[in-house]
């Protein structure tokens, strides 16, 4: 820890961070939500007082300190009040995608040992009976609770008010109990998304998670005087920290559990921050840019020069002339876009996936910081990340590694971590520990990657990934996908070509795009499938492949590909909950489009 950070040491299990806020940060509004046009919201005082009553509501309907409980929910500010609870009274948490396969719920929940579980909707409470009525040794069926009043279901607030009332027996027992618990007890147990095979519990220790707060306490120069929004699953590793980080900072935070709700949410937050995956980027400077189509004459030119000059933004070598030109640039034209943002926006944490390298320069020219970090679930989950001022941050790399976590480039290419964040183990998988944690304690994290400038890490695909063509040339998949997805004609694509003469890919279209160039080029059809086959789209993607061909090295390059009519996500299983592509079901699934690509060795 630098001197000039502040001494956190009394914060070692995450309840403790419940005392910090109310000794340090008492706000008339510390989290809060929209629902149904109106607010809802919690001050410190409340936050506190709600966790404690909830506390005691779970003392006394029986569950005590080892007890594992799930939740499965969008992002709201319960979820935190929960959460707090189950830390201090030593129940694991065990938080589940909303948007998961039936099986999967079943596995996780039985693995788990789930004794409890808290859901958003009538679906998932009809999906978790089902799973507690084929399991008669689970007392799951009594427990299940949602966060939203349910016809027929228990609410979570029914235990608030069940511990309020016996709230003086048991606040001493709360006292005590977290008086007994350890910074390296388990916390919680998040499974993986599993892109092969069943999912893998990763249990995070207090020191864990707590480590890594503290470790990017520094990146986020925002202080309890600013806001964000919190719209990234609370679920995953990712944002869950972060959250736990807000409260370290005394930051208000506003959820947004509706991702169709963004866009409106933050012109009215008008938040200083918030984290996301590239995706959302994605969706964001697509709508800028079709708002720009709508101009016409001075308006359009002005929007592409300032435009065309926010992808060339160097943070590093930018003369006084660009300078000058961008000042007229941000007065003309980003103003406009950043008021659309919110008009506050500082700052914008990417994680998760590959964020291309002229997005980011585009946000910078706005005034907006983009940094680019990276981790695992298994590593709470920040190994690297790029700080918001030089000499740190570099785009296109994830950033140096973070302080208290040590970081080193294998001979093989693939990166290894140790450090305080690294997980206890996978939960009844003591193989599969032993898989990655070689026996000096370092985290194998399948990722292959190198150091830029001795101090920038850069990833460059997963180690499984790699595959080789009958050449006997290398393909890494992954830098090839994203520099596709860069085109905006294309949502997705997979990489394929193992053992074959040359590598090929399957496209997932961009359709808003698709049908907006369709209706621009007159071309006529009765569906996505004979859109996706009309010569003229197959020309546009083919212009658009030899593009980025040319920005790859010879073997690298696609030699042909197949346009497919599906649009893949995760809830049509093509894509994991965090939105990475299954591997080997895209394989299962298009395997008859590979067949077809391959049955001739002509390239396109």
């Amino acid at each position: 820890m630098n001197k000039k950070d502040p001494d956190f040491s009394n914060i070692t299990r995450v309840f403790d961070l419940l005392t910090h806020l109310k000794e340090n940060y008492q706000k008339d509004v510390l989290i809060g939500a929209k629902e149904k046009g109106k607010w809802r919201t919690y001050s410190t005082n409340e936050f506190y007082k709600m966790v404690q009553y909830f506390s005691s509501g779970l003392l006394e309907l029986g569950f005590r300190q080892g007890d594992k409980i799930a939740t499965i929910t969008t992002n709201l500010p319960e979820w935190n009040i929960i959460d707090m609870a189950f830390a201090q009274l030593g129940i694991v948490h065990i938080p589940i995608y909303p948007n998961l396969s039936k099986e999967e719920y079943d596995f996780i929940i039985n693995h788990s040992e789930s004794a409890a579980a808290f859901v958003f909707d009538k679906k998932h409470y009809g999906i978790l009976n089902e799973i507690a009525e084929n399991n008669n040794k689970s007392g799951l069926k009594k427990h299940i609770y949602s966060f939203y009043p349910l016809d027929d279901v228990k609410c979570w607030k029914e235990i608030a008010e069940l511990g309020e009332k016996n709230y003086e027996k048991n606040k001493n027992i709360i006292e005590q109990i977290k008086s007994q618990i350890k910074e390296d007890d388990v916390l919680t147990i998040i499974y993986t998304s599993g892109t092969t095979g069943v999912p893998k519990g990763v249990m995070l220790s207090h020191k864990n998670l707590l480590s890594n707060t503290k470790g990017v306490y520094t990146v986020m120069p925002l202080t309890h005087k600013h806001k964000s929004v919190s719209f990234l699953p609370l679920c995953h590793v990712y944002e869950r920290m972060v959250n736990y980080l807000y409260m370290l900072k005394g930051i208000t935070v506003y959820y947004i559990g509706n991702l169709s709700e963004i866009a409106q949410q933050i012109r009215e937050i008008k938040p200083d921050s918030f984290n996301t995956v590239p995706r959302v980027l994605e969706l964001f400077y697509d709508k800028i840019m079709a708002s720009g189509k709508d101009l016409g004459g001075f308006k359009k030119k002005l929007f592409t020069w300032a435009t065309d000059l926010g992808f060339n933004y160097d943070l590093y070598n930018t003369g006084l002339w660009y300078k000058f030109k961008l000042q007229i640039a941000r007065i003309l034209v980003f103003k406009k876009i950043r008021e659309a943002l919110g008009g506050n926006l500082q700052l914008i944490v990417s994680g998760g996936s590959a964020l291309q390298v002229g997005l980011g320069r585009f946000f910078w020219a706005l005034g907006i910081k983009v940094i680019e970090g990276y981790g695992l679930t298994e590593t709470s989950p920040v190994l690297a990340v790029n700080r918001p001022s030089k000499p740190n941050v570099k785009l296109g790399t994830v950033g140096p590694a973070l302080e208290n976590v040590e970081v080193k480039i294998m001979k093989d290419g693939e990166i290894v971590a140790k450090g305080p964040n690294v997980m206890l183990g996978y939960y009844k998988n003591e193989e599969a520990t032993k898989e990655v944690i070689d026996e000096d304690g370092w985290f194998h994290t399948g990722d292959i990657g190198y150091w830029v400038e001795d101090r920038f890490l850069k990833i460059n695909g997963r180690k499984k990934e790699i595959f080789k063509l009958s050449s006997g040339k290398y393909i890494s998949p992954q830098p090839i996908e994203n520099k596709l997805k860069s085109s905006q004609i294309i949502e997705q694509a997979i990489v394929v070509g193992e053992n074959k003469k040359f590598a090929s890919a399957i496209i997932s279209p961009n359709f808003d795009y698709l049908h907006f160039y369709a209706s621009k080029h007159n071309i006529h059809f009765q569906d996505n499938k004979e859109l996706v086959e009309h010569p003229k789209v197959i020309q546009k993607f083919k212009k658009e492949i030899q593009k980025i061909n040319d920005t790859l090295g010879q073997h690298e390059q696609i030699k042909r590909f197949k346009v497919v009519a599906d649009a893949w996500s995760s809830a049509t299983r093509e894509l994991t909950p965090t939105l990475k592509l299954r591997r080997n079901y895209l394989h299962k699934k298009y395997e008859y489009v590979i067949k077809q690509i391959y049955a001739t060795e002509n390239e396109f």
